[in-house]
C-alpha cells in the first residue's frame, strides 16, 4: 500500500488527492505536520525517488525562506540537510506518494499517469 503524505491546507495536495480518489487508486493518509518524515525515512525515500535532496525541500514555504535556506542549504552536509527536513514537516515539498518502488515528491499529473500506470 502506498503512502500519500500530505498537508490538508496545501491546493497542490488537495489535486493530489483527488486524482488519487478519482483513480480509486487505494493509500494510506498521513498528515505531515503531525507524523513528519523521520531523517531515515526522508533517507530512504530520497534514495528511492532518484531526486537530488533539494528537491525536497518546500521552496516556497515561509519556514524555508524564514531560515535562509537558499543560502544556507549549499553549505550544508547531507546529514545535516536531513536532519533539517526532519525536524519541521513544513520544511518538507508535499505531496509526497511513497510505494516500495519509487516516491513522488510534489505532483505533476503525467507522472502521476506515468508512474500509477505501470
Amino acid at each position: 500500500m502506498m503512502v500519500f503524505i500530505c498537508y490538508p491546507k496545501c491546493s497542490t495536495c488537495k489535486k493530489a488527492q483527488d486524482w488519487l480518489d478519482q483513480r480509486k487508486i487505494p493509500y494510506e493518509l498521513r498528515m505531515i505536520r503531525e507524523e513528519r518524515p523521520s531523517a531515515e525515512e526522508l533517507r530512504t525515500w530520497h534514495a528511492r525517488s532518484g531526486l537530488p535532496l533539494r528537491r525536497f525541500f518546500n521552496t516556497s514555504g515561509l519556514q524555508y525562506k524564514a531560515l535562509h535556506l537558499k543560502e544556507r542549504l549549499p553549505l550544508m552536509s547531507e546529514e545535516e540537510q536531513l536532519d533539517l527536513l526532519a525536524s519541521d514537516g513544513m520544511l518538507v515539498k508535499r505531496p509526497l506518494l511513497v510505494s516500495e518502488k519509487y516516491v513522488l515528491v510534489g505532483f505533476r499529473e503525467a507522472e502521476y499517469e506515468e508512474r500509477l500506470s505501470e
